[in-house]
């Protein structure tokens, strides 16, 4: 069973933190275009999912949701988040 979870992991991650990058760039598109955003509660809950890798790197690359003082959930949540998906997945490895 951990076989397969070690084999399905970085598939699962690859994939949501690729789609959490997206998001965060058609965010930041919509956001540049006056248009309707993608709402911050699920660019939160894709990064705490899994994606916060994705998110930090978006962050800085696009510019978007980098300010500390209107967006504190996304500065320091986001590599709070990053750290405790780090974690897991190095124990993971080191057991196997």
């Amino acid at each position: 069973m951990l076989e397969q979870l070690m084999q399905l992991l970085p598939i699962y991650a690859a994939a949501l933190n690729i789609l959490c990058f997206l998001c965060f760039a058609f965010d930041k598109l919509f956001a540049v275009k006056h248009r309707r955003r993608i709402p911050e509660r699920l660019l939160l809950t894709l990064s705490a999912l899994g994606g916060s890798l994705g998110a930090l790197l978006a962050m800085p690359l696009l510019r978007h949701k980098t300010n500390g003082a209107k967006h504190p959930g996304f500065v320091f949540g986001i590599p709070l988040m990053f750290l405790c998906h780090l974690a897991p997945v190095c124990a993971l490895y080191m057991l196997s």
